[in-house]
């Protein structure tokens, strides 16, 4: 959708355009958390819109955008729930001047108004309830997102599991309700972004999406493991002491351990600028985003006396900071390997006014992520170049805009610049990486993952033995595991591992390992998009990983629930002669390439691929499997066109209705039974 600024404010054909756009980017950024322009951009269109209402207020209704709160309570993450109290937004204001107009008039009528200046927290709003229980405790009932301000979703279960959420609260009321902004932190978001660059997986645009993504996950687990927080900010309904003083409210909340929102008490707009400008100055040093400072009346029973419409709340303003940017030279490109063999590029700049590092949100910013080759083409980045660099409240800081272009745009190198490997560029994507899993900039990732759980399960061997015994040069492939058993004096001598009890120990669950069957080696090889059960299954078409070292990506699409992605990266691994180096190795130090012959007890099933999906009463999930392998079928663990039965049990969910959707045929337990029997 298009980003534009009307200028003719009589025009009511630009006016419904502008609606438009404004509508579209609320709906991405309220009910998609994905939108595509940033908040400064956002706010602009909205000023613009303000703009043509107030010359021509007969043109608004209530669909106008500058009428809605945003977004819309969504079905599928939860029971849509009535707010008690609305949850309403604050209207922004984008100069101090207009802060301080707004406190003039709250003086002219309430001379001894106090004010609360608060971080306004770049996340998403939730209202917890609380109800006394039978054991006469203050208890957390619900847990309920802001939705379009009226309705919400129910999101309780979710809300227990966020730290920061007191599931009881120490306070003598029948009831109480507050609300506050769930976010997640810079290390948290970041943390996040590097487990789904490991899985090759799209990474989160930045917390605010990723904390409103997470709130809405189904299953709570999802949401405690990904570390969401929580600030509240207001007292919806309570007891008197917390509804007179709105600074008191959160006073007597912090010292019953509630974590609540930075404020500052002030008496008139001198101070409150100040604490407008020294939230300002905190901005880079803060561990989580904020996009403003929100400025309320403290005495609570005043604040209806300055209504701002029916979407904003009474007795509120927000601060709204000014994105800082600087032009800054590109002085160095820096190329490295990351742990998943991803080429990372970083742009090393310099401020161009003063030739130091540039001076935004209170930090020092010398270093800048490029991301990959395509970004460089879009942004022209070359050595010498001149661009705008941003950072308004985001954890990293970005390039926003091309100044001067540089002599050329800057290009990738074709060898990893680790280990020399040549680099290959992911099929239909940006990324270019070193597929070379000997290569030191992976090699921790490579080998811990080869003796995990899933992969060889070598028992004991963690990633403080396996990063020490790369260090020392003991391991420099994964298939140099098997060979450690030769440096068994010198590993005991040196305590690398232990005394001569856990060397001895972790040496034989090496040996014991070389017994695995080949799909656990094949997983344990860590080409992309081959986990367990795709291993499983690959291999169940193949007697040894040597057939299938030589088979074409042509013959792997043909292999149920094999894409041709993952066929065409099965085929590029083993073509590689490095990797075959490697695999040569594995094979002279003994570790098992030939898959156990199996015999069916009769070929019922043979040909058919079959997927399990629910429980049963008197059959484990597992049993009806080695059922359907024992006689000549094969197992697959997802639904697609290539499956020919599926086999449902009680609870069978998504995989029942996608069977259904396809055509697939169903059946019951005893069904399957009689087919086999």
């Amino acid at each position: 959708m298009e980003y534009r600024i009307f200028g003719d404010f009589n025009n009511r054909e630009d006016y419904e355009k502008l609606k438009a756009i404004i509508d579209y980017h609320m709906d991405r950024y309220y009910n998609k958390d994905n939108p595509e322009i940033s908040d400064f951009e956002y706010d602009q269109l909205m000023i613009n819109l303000k703009n043509f209402e107030n010359i021509h207020p007969d043109w608004v209704t209530p669909d106008s955008p500058s009428q809605k709160i945003g977004g819309t309570a969504k079905r599928e993450a939860g029971v849509k729930v009535t707010h008690n109290v609305p949850m309403l937004s604050i209207e922004d204001v984008f100069t101090k001047e207009d802060v301080s107009l707004w406190i003039d008039k709250v003086k002219s009528i309430h001379p001894d108004a106090l004010f609360s200046v608060e971080t306004k927290i770049d996340g998403l709003s939730m209202t917890l309830r609380y109800e006394r229980n039978s054991d006469n405790r203050l208890e957390l009932t619900m847990g309920e997102t802001r939705g379009d301000g009226l309705v919400g979703e129910d999101v309780t279960a979710n809300a227990l599991v966020i730290k920061d959420v007191s599931r009881y609260i120490d306070l003598d009321c029948q009831s109480l309700e507050l609300r506050g902004e769930v976010y997640m932190s810079h290390q948290d978001f970041i943390r996040y972004n590097q487990e789904q660059e490991e899985l090759g997986k799209k990474e989160a645009a930045n917390p605010r999406n990723l904390a409103a993504g997470t709130l809405r996950q189904l299953d709570p687990a999802i949401t405690k493991g990904r570390g969401l927080k929580m600030f509240i900010f207001n007292v919806q309904s309570g007891p008197q002491e917390l509804v007179t003083s709105h600074t008191r409210g959160l006073s007597v909340l912090k010292e019953k351990g509630v974590a609540v929102v930075f404020n500052r008490l002030c008496s008139g707009k001198e101070e409150v600028i100040a604490a407008i400008d020294e939230i300002g100055d905190m901005r880079g040093s803060l561990p989580y985003d904020i996009d403003g400072a929100v400025v309320k009346i403290d005495q609570i029973s005043y604040r209806d006396d300055f209504p701002a419409g029916s979407k904003y709340s009474s007795g509120h303003i927000a601060y709204k900071y000014p994105p800082e940017e600087k032009e800054v030279v590109m002085e160095s490109i820096e190329e490295d390997v990351g742990r998943t063999g991803k080429l990372t590029f970083v742009g090393h700049v310099y401020d161009k006014a003063t030739g130091k590092p540039a001076r935004l949100c209170g930090t020092s910013v010398s270093k800048v992520t490029l991301h990959n080759q395509d970004y460089i083409n879009e942004m022209q980045i070359g050595i010498g170049g001149t661009y705008l660099l941003k950072k308004s409240g985001d954890v990293i800081p970005k390039l926003c805009g091309l100044v001067t272009p540089p002599k050329e745009v800057y290009k990738a190198s074709t060898v990893c610049p680790v280990c020399g490997h040549k680099l290959v560029k992911d099929e239909n994507m940006s990324d270019i990486r070193c597929i070379n899993p000997s290569c030191h900039a992976q090699l921790l990732r490579t080998v811990s993952y080869f003796v995990s759980l899933n992969c060889m399960n070598i028992v004991g061997f963690g990633d403080k033995y396996v990063e020490s015994l790369i260090n020392l040069g003991y391991i420099n492939d994964y298939a140099d595991i098997y060979g450690l058993k030769e440096y068994r004096d010198e590993l005991v001598e040196k305590g690398i591992i232990g005394k001569e009890k856990n060397t001895d120990k972790l040496l034989n669950a090496i040996d014991n390992s070389k017994s695995n069957t080949p799909d656990k080696l094949l997983t344990a090889l860590g080409i992309r998009n081959v986990g367990k059960s795709t291993a499983k299954e690959i291999m169940s078409h193949y007697r040894s990983i040597d057939e299938l070292m030589n088979v074409t990506a042509e013959e792997l699409i043909n292999i149920p629930d094999i894409g041709q992605t993952t066929a065409e990266s099965i085929y590029s691994f083993f073509q590689d002669e490095d990797n075959r180096k490697v695999l040569n190795k594995l094979k002279k130090f003994g570790v098992n390439m030939v898959m156990p012959q199996t015999t069916a007890s009769s070929d019922k099933l043979s040909g058919k691929t079959i997927v399990v999906t629910g429980s049963f009463d008197n059959y484990g999930r597992k049993d009806v499997e080695n059922l359907i392998i024992t006689n000549g079928g094969k197992c697959t663990g997802s639904v697609s066109k290539k499956t020919d039965m599926v086999i449902a049990g009680e609870a069978a969910g998504s995989k029942l209705t996608k069977a259904i959707e396809l055509g697939i045929k169903v059946v019951s337990i005893d069904e399957f039974l009689s087919m086999i029997s």
